[in-house]
């Protein structure tokens, strides 16, 4: 318990530039208080003298204006900076070495006694001042919230979610772009059967090299002829020929479950017209979400175009006016921003 108060102590100093002396930490600042009498009162609690541990966090609450539960778990380090007005839950959990401001709620979403009700924080987290995490969800290690964010959904460990409800705007770096991939995908396709041609036998080479200039010779003209034909017919761009709306209006649609879906129990008092703390777990940026799938479709149509330039001066021609490729990466985080 000690140990535990000086490393609190010790992380204050580090943490808070305004912290000058461990006697200031122990007498002025009441994220410590906190956490001291938060202390007892949870020995109290899994001592199962509930009554005693949860007034004990009540003369707590009034001492410092936070509100911990007795039977939140809380790791070592943490840090409760100014913490007028932090609640957090009773099945809640927070890390290592995180770092909560004033105004936070470690709050739940539903009513059941005995579920896990609250979020969980791994370490080194940061949640900002009047940031609201609500749910039994897990905040990844060294994930950063927002001042004001209300977040429903987990968020990855090194992270940052902002907004109301939260977004994401700067994922953990082992995840991939889907767009560079969705891009990237042609080229690879055509390296990996170069490759393939490369490592066959020379006499099969020879003979396979031969009838693939025969057979590409005749798909040219075909192709050439078709393209003469569809061009006459049907004056399409490359853009306007696969254009798919279905993403776009499944995105903007709000259509109202099956009737003959089952209905979960939290589902019932949602379709009821209850939400606790007014939040739908479900919610999202619709705009935010039609600008991406617009900006990947964009990058998709530009790889295809390029694709056809280079076709085309493979043939002998010349393209003239081409433009840089479009950096959907950038653009999608622009967005986000």
């Amino acid at each position: 318990m000690l140990n535990k108060l000086r490393e609190t102590i010790a992380c204050i100093l580090e943490r808070d530039p305004a912290a000058r002396s461990k006697l200031e930490v122990i007498t002025c600042y009441p994220g410590f208080h906190a956490m001291v009498v938060h202390g007892v009162a949870h020995r109290l609690w899994v001592a199962q003298w509930f009554w005693l541990g949860r007034f004990i966090s009540h003369l707590g609450r009034i001492l410092t204006g936070i509100e911990i539960h007795p039977g939140a778990t809380i790791g070592r380090r943490v840090f409760i900076d100014h913490g007028f007005g932090v609640v957090i839950g009773e099945t809640a959990e927070i890390g290592d070495d995180c770092t909560i401001y004033q105004g936070v709620t470690l709050g739940g979403t539903r009513l059941y006694k005995g579920a896990k009700r609250h979020p969980t924080l791994g370490k080194g987290v940061v949640v900002g001042a009047g940031a609201q995490v609500l749910g039994g969800f897990t905040v990844g290690d060294g994930a950063r919230i927002g001042s004001n964010a209300v977040v429903v959904k987990p968020v990855p460990a090194g992270a940052t979610a902002v907004g109301n409800p939260a977004r994401l705007i700067e994922a953990a770096p082992q995840t991939t772009d889907a767009t560079a991939a969705h891009v990237q995908e042609p080229v690879a396709q055509s390296a990996q059967g170069t490759h393939s041609v490369q490592t066959t036998h020379n006499a099969q080479t020879m003979h396979v090299a031969s009838a693939t200039n025969t057979a590409q010779t005749t798909q040219t003209a075909e192709d050439r002829h078709s393209g003469e034909k569809q061009s006459i017919s049907t004056p399409l761009s490359p853009c306007d020929a696969d254009w798919d709306a279905a993403p776009l209006k499944a995105l903007l649609d709000k259509g109202a479950p099956a009737s003959g879906s089952p209905a979960s129990a939290d589902s019932a008092s949602e379709s009821a017209g209850f939400t606790a703390y007014a939040v739908d777990p479900g919610a999202g940026d619709p705009l935010v979400k039609v600008l991406h799938e617009l900006i990947n479709h964009a990058a998709a149509q530009d790889a295809r175009i390029a694709q056809l330039c280079q076709t085309i001066e493979a043939m002998g021609s010349q393209v003239k006016g081409q433009t840089a490729p479009l950096d959907a990466q950038r653009l999608n985080k622009l967005v986000d921003e």
